[in-house]
């Protein structure tokens, strides 16, 4: 596997979605490839990060002017 295809695998690769096979090839990279490494390091922190923060619920009046603008385009 190379570093284009651990690009295009990454978010399988995240979310556990991968094939057993390709989780090990991706991971073999990940030991040799620092570059990689850092980019998938940095993304599972990000998605931790986003998961631990408290959806807060967008104000009605808020929502409703989104919903006039995404109806208008």
């Amino acid at each position: 596997m190379d570093c284009q295809e651990i690009f295009e695998t990454l978010s399988e690769y995240l979310d556990e979605e991968l094939a057993q096979v390709k989780c090990r090839e991706l991971e073999r990279h990940l030991k040799t490839c620092h570059n990689c490494r850092v980019v998938v390091d940095t993304l599972r922190q990000t998605v931790s990060l986003y998961h631990s923060i408290p959806c807060e619920r967008l104000p009605d009046e808020a929502r409703l002017r989104l919903h006039k603008v995404i109806k208008l385009k």
